[in-house]
């Protein structure tokens, strides 16, 4: 396994990152905890959840799958770098009540505690907000994560889903408060969406964070889709629903390119849109979040693919990018 710092940070972490949201929903515990073993034996130090996977009336369920691992003891814990994150509301559905969601300090506060009850963990490495806030004061919330950096619950702070402009808002706050800031943004980022590049990446690396791309492989997309449908296995979507997302004339074209494309140079679709994100500047590692074995297996060979220039000039016609900002949409 190949490791990077997070973002202008003394952390390393593995350039691949575990995801974890179908622990639980599609992948039953046992088989779960067989599957962080390997990673770990693999080499991911990275592991990333939140506090509502498990969903629905579950809401909580994977940190709780998470713990119960950490639980067998075998220095799991100290090997992981632990990210997990608090927006969604953890009431139980038709019982959602006032100040159980967001980022208040309030919330924040209770989340955390109950996540680290889920984890069975005494703190959490990287404590990510998992949306933004419009109605809480940037300030507030600093004020709820100093506080728990102090108590020793969490050691970072990470963003997901957030603006370009959103993270330097925070950062800017933070720095007038003295503190350390977002070290990280969880964003959607793949070959296929590539609209971060406008904006929240850039931001990221002015401001050092590490970019952390969710659904690589665009909800099962670029796993090789067409060839799955032909072979009468469909593809699923990233949070396992079923279905191809290929109803559009102009994406079943460039996904039909793509396939083309790595199959005259023998290479896997998953595996290649994997190591195509870890060639993106200000990429840490795309989040990988296997149902199986065999997916964890493919989406480690993809650290050491080695995408040529051909190959790569070839995936931009194909997929092109949106360009910088403000060029993108001024001159």
């Amino acid at each position: 396994m190949k490791y990077t710092q997070l973002g202008r940070t003394g952390l390393k972490v593995s350039r691949l990152v575990l995801g974890t949201m179908n622990f639980g929903p599609l992948t039953n515990e046992a088989d779960s905890h067989t599957i962080m073993d390997a990673a770990l034996d693999a080499g991911i130090n990275f592991f990333d959840t939140a506090n509502v996977y498990g969903w629905g009336e579950n809401k909580g369920r994977t940190e709780e799958i998470l713990g119960t691992w950490f639980a067998k003891g075998g220095d799991r814990r100290d090997k992981v770098v632990l990210a997990t994150k608090v927006y969604g509301n953890m009431a139980a559905d038709g019982d959602a009540w006032p100040n159980h969601d967001k980022l208040s300090a309030l919330n924040i506060r209770r989340a955390v505690d109950a996540s680290l009850k889920r984890l069975q963990t005494d703190h959490i490495d990287l404590y990510q907000f998992h949306h933004i806030d419009r109605a809480t004061p940037v300030d507030e919330i600093w004020q709820a994560v100093e506080t728990l950096i102090q108590q020793g619950k969490i050691l970072y702070a990470g963003s997901s889903n957030f603006a370009g402009w959103k993270i330097a808002q925070a950062n800017e706050a933070a720095h007038r408060r003295g503190s350390l800031g977002l070290v990280s943004e969880q964003c959607l980022y793949n070959l296929a969406e590539r609209r971060a590049e406008m904006e929240i990446i850039p931001a990221a690396q002015e401001y050092g964070l590490g970019v952390i791309p969710w659904s690589p492989l665009n909800g099962g997309l670029l796993g090789g889709a067409i060839r799955k449908e032909r072979e009468g296995g469909g593809s699923r979507t990233s949070d396992g629903r079923s279905g191809s997302g290929l109803a559009s004339t102009t994406i079943r074209a460039q996904i039909q390119s793509y396939e083309d494309l790595l199959d005259k140079h023998g290479i896997d679709p998953g595996e290649a849109a994997l190591a195509w994100l870890l060639t993106r500047p200000g990429v840490t590692g795309p989040i990988v979040g296997p149902r199986t074995m065999e997916q964890l297996e493919s989406a480690i060979r993809a650290v050491d693919l080695e995408l040529s220039e051909e190959v790569l000039s070839s995936l931009d016609e194909i997929f092109p990018g949106p360009g910088p900002s403000p060029e993108a949409f001024a001159w």
